[in-house]
C-alpha cells in the first residue's frame, strides 16, 4: 500500500468507544421522550448550549445538570441529566485499539482529540489507552472544543512537539463519528473519515496509511 496520510488524529466515543447515542436513545426510550431528543438539545444553539459550556469546562457538573434540564424543560420535555452524563462511558472497541497499537508499532504520529467534561484519567485501562498517542487534546482542558477550528490547530501543534517535527494538516488522517466534526478539519486540509461501521473506517484508514489495520494484520 502507498501512503497518502503519515499521521493520525482520532476522536474517542464513537471511534475508539462505542458511541453514546446508543445509551441516549435506550433512556429516552425508557422516560419515554422522543427518540432523539438529546441529541437535538445538543445542536441547538452549539457554541452556547450547556453542552458546549460543559465541555469547554465553563460549567460544572451540577450546573450542566441544572442548565440542560432547564433546555429540556424549554422544548416541553423533563429529563434527569445525571443520566445522560452517565451515558457517556461507551465501551472500548477492541478492533480499533489494535489499530491504534499497530500503528504506534509503525511509528506513525498519533493524536486523541476529544472533546470530553472532564480530564481523563491516567491510570487504569484508559491510562494505558491514552500512553498509545503521542499527544492528547482534551476540550475540558483547552477552554476550547469541536467544531472550533482553534482545537484542531492546538492538536496539530501538540502532535508536532511531541514527535519533534512539523506535522500539518495534510499530513493527518482524522477519525470522528459526527460530521459537524470533520467538516473543520477537511476544511483545514485532513483526510477525513466519518466512523459509522469500524470496520469500514479501517479499511479507508488501511488505504490512507498504507498499513492494513483490519482484523490485526499488518502489511
Amino acid at each position: 500500500m502507498s501512503a497518502v496520510a503519515s499521521a493520525v488524529v482520532f476522536d474517542l466515543g464513537g471511534v475508539i468507544t462505542e458511541s453514546p447515542m446508543t445509551a441516549f436513545t435506550a433512556y429516552e426510550a425508557e422516560a419515554g421522550l422522543p427518540e432523539g431528543l438529546i441529541v437535538r438539545l445538543n445542536s441547538a444553539d452549539p457554541d452556547t448550549n450547556a453542552w458546549a459550556r460543559f465541555e469547554r469546562n465553563e460549567l460544572d457538573a451540577a450546573g450542566f445538570t441544572d442548565a440542560f434540564e432547564a433546555e429540556a424543560l424549554a422544548a416541553g420535555h423533563r429529563l434527569d441529566a445525571r443520566r445522560v452524563l452517565a451515558a457517556l462511558a461507551g465501551e472500548v472497541r477492541p478492533e480499533m485499539v489494535d489499530a491504534v497499537r499497530r500503528l504506534r508499532a509503525a511509528g506513525v504520529p498519533l493524536a486523541l482529540l476529544s472533546n470530553n467534561v472532564a480530564p481523563m484519567e491516567r491510570t487504569g485501562r484508559l491510562g494505558e489507552l491514552l500512553e498509545l498517542f503521542d499527544a492528547v487534546v482534551e476540550s475540558s482542558l483547552e477552554g476550547v472544543r469541536k467544531p472550533e477550528p482553534e482545537i484542531y490547530r492546538r492538536a496539530l501543534a501538540r502532535l508536532s512537539e511531541a514527535v519533534g517535527r512539523e506535522v500539518v494538516a495534510s499530513d493527518c488522517a482524522y477519525l470522528d463519528d459526527l460530521g459537524i466534526n470533520l467538516k473543520p478539519a477537511r476544511a483545514m486540509g485532513m483526510h477525513t473519515i466519518k466512523v459509522v461501521d469500524p470496520a469500514a473506517a479501517l479499511a479507508e484508514l488501511s488505504a490512507l496509511v498504507g498499513i492494513d489495520l483490519r482484523d490485526g494484520v499488518g502489511s
